[in-house]
């Protein structure tokens, strides 16, 4: 846990009216302390981007400096207008992948045509992220549920430290190779295993391990990479087959311009759509997961305009379509980063890094890279939240689950999907079944609180049965209540009370099933009556007129009201004979 975070001042909410210059919010909270502690964690997360632009632009069919130039950029719009205090914004594998496969049937990869499409649809891709923030559909973050979350993290974690094993170890995984694949390569050739750089991994590894669980204020990370450089150094890595980052030629992001033809628009419209939504579903996924962990509220909207805007500014600085970073944000957070200023730092620091001692990077194994990322990627697993989803929750178990599998053996977009999808269907099936609850009143007490029939060893009233609705009563639910309401009328109960307090929202078709069941209840001799009716609810119900087909005389303000009253329509005989006496109206001794 980030102890500089927990000992920070708390994070308030962003007030209405500076949401599109939400960084206003956090900027009075900084104290010399968060600062210190932003520029250890930017200066490490500019270490540990360096390879990652390089080979993300590879994949995406992009010169290497652009993957460098997109972790410049687009960071430092991200940080200023977005809601998460440690999302790292850049150049993702998933985005890369999806730029690639759109682009490369339409121009050769690398070339001058190539990089006018990829700008162009990084422009598309971040004005439909603004528009979709603009218009308030960060509220879809709110069917992310956590065991997708979970889920996500783990899938991403044992991804995360798959792809770094051919550095740990010196094998040469084919680039491009799905989780099943690289690890059965590795298997296969583990005879060449390179154990150089193997003990290079394994000393920065341990070092970092060391360094968070002694010094955790410390910048265990940065250290361990200069620990793993030296000992490279030591061990004269260079002569035996130890790859290193290389030297990287210095310039800082050059101005582009994206290709606003209308016949390019039109072709980069669907890539860029697809581009804007698993940008924006990584970048909500991510931040949802370190915010679990840092107990910050994360605003859906302000991520989506923050998104937007960095890839929008970033398409006019030769960066491409960019998103949060899981490795990243993981390393930033674990750092030690208090505020979004550590990924403002992050980026400068890569800009100096790429300006003025892009040829120190030559000293910085990969190895050593692949064994801070190792430690970066395990700690994103939540083993304590695995064990309560899958001790507690069925439903919960199958969504993690689903969505772990998915991450890990099929597209990273898929897996997200997936579990979005099966957390709306169990929300959806849970809406749709509420609970229809019997009540009775509880002889204990003098007050006769109603309490569930099935707490209570009193038999019920034989004439009146009192239910409890707990739920929204929509078109989901109506056919589910109105079954609950018919199985009730077989028990032959002339008088049904429904207490409805916990009708939390009601729709005409919901409407429509109490009007019903009273039609039909009246037909065969019985009632139907209505008591504690939400405000909202018996708005709706009094201005659509179904309170005139129920009947105004059957809607009550208290259940103590409706029983006096609907004691008196009770048959007298019965009550005499009866055994319940459960009501303080009800005759003090049966006949016998």
């Amino acid at each position: 846990m980030n102890t500089i975070f927990r000992k920070a001042a708390p994070v308030r909410p962003i007030p209405a009216g500076i949401q599109f210059f939400p960084f206003l919010a956090w900027l009075g909270q900084l104290s010399s302390t968060s600062l210190r502690a932003d520029v250890m964690a930017g200066l490490t997360g500019a270490f540990i981007v360096l390879p990652q632009g390089v080979s993300f632009a590879m994949i995406a069919g992009l010169p290497a400096q652009y993957g460098l130039y997109a972790a410049i950029v687009p960071p430092i719009i991200a940080a200023l207008f977005g809601s998460s205090r440690h999302l790292v914004s850049g150049p993702t594998t998933a985005i890369s992948i999806i730029i690639f496969s759109t682009l490369s049937p339409l121009a050769e990869p690398g070339s001058a045509d190539y990089i006018r499409l990829a700008l162009t649809l990084t422009f598309m891709a971040g004005l439909f992220q603004f528009c979709f923030g603009l218009v308030r559909l960060g509220t879809l973050i709110n069917f992310v549920s956590h065991s997708v979350i979970v889920g996500f993290s783990a899938g991403a974690a044992l991804l995360i430290a798959t792809s770094q094993l051919k550095h740990a170890l010196g094998v040469p995984v084919p680039g491009g190779s799905s989780f099943l694949t690289a690890w059965a390569f590795l298997i296969k050739s583990h005879g060449q295993i390179n154990y150089y750089e193997l003990s290079i991994s394994l000393i920065t590894l341990v070092c970092t391990v060391t360094f968070k669980t002694w010094k955790p204020r410390w910048p265990g990370l940065l250290f361990a990479l200069v620990a793993g450089s030296l000992f490279s150094l030591l061990l004269n890595g260079q002569t035996h087959g130890v790859r290193f980052l290389g030297e990287l030629n210095g310039q800082l992001p050059p101005f582009s311009a994206p290709d606003f033809t209308l016949d390019t628009l039109r072709l980069m419209a669907p890539g860029a759509l697809a581009v804007a939504f698993l940008g924006l579903i990584e970048a909500l996924s991510i931040a949802r997961s370190i915010a679990a962990q840092s107990g910050q509220h994360i605003d859906g909207n302000q991520e989506f305009i923050g998104q937007g805007l960095s890839n929008i500014a970033g398409s006019f600085f030769s960066g491409y379509a960019s998103s949060g970073s899981f490795t990243r944000s993981g390393v930033n957070y674990d750092a030690g980063a208090v505020s979004p200023l550590a990924s403002i730092f992050s980026a400068l620091f890569l800009a100096v890094i790429a300006l003025l001692v892009a040829p120190l990077t030559a000293y910085l194994p990969l190895s050593a890279m692949g064994g801070v990322i190792l430690f970066v990627a395990f700690k994103l697993i939540d083993v304590h939240h695995i064990k309560e989803i899958l001790k507690s929750s069925k439903p919960d178990t199958m969504v993690l689950l689903a969505t772990f599998a998915g991450t890990l053996f099929f597209a990273i977009e898929f897996a997200i999907y997936t579990g979005i999808l099966l957390s709306m269907a169990i929300y959806l099936t849970r809406t749709s079944h509420p609970h229809v609850t019997q009540l009775m009143p509880d002889p204990q007490d003098d007050r006769r609180t109603l309490i569930d029939a099935r707490e209570s060893s009193n038999s019920p009233c034989p004439q009146l049965t009192m239910v409890r609705i707990h739920g929204s009563l929509f078109f989901g639910a109506a056919n589910h209540v109105a079954q609950a309401l018919e199985k009730i009328d077989k028990e032959h109960s002339k008088h049904l009370l429904i207490v409805g307090y916990a009708i939390n929202f009601i729709d005409v078709s919901g409407a429509m099933v109490l009007v019903q069941e009273a039609q039909r209840r009246k037909k065969s001799g019985k009632h139907l009556y209505l008591c504690r009716i939400n405000r909202n609810v018996k708005r709706f119900l009094v201005h659509g007129e179904f309170i005139e087909k129920i009947g105004s005389s059957h809607l009550f303000k208290q259940e103590n009201q409706a029983i006096n009253i609907i004691y008196k329509r009770l048959d007298p005989a019965i009550c005499h004979t009866c055994q319940a006496r459960i009501f303080h109206e009800c005759p003090t001794d049966p006949a016998t």
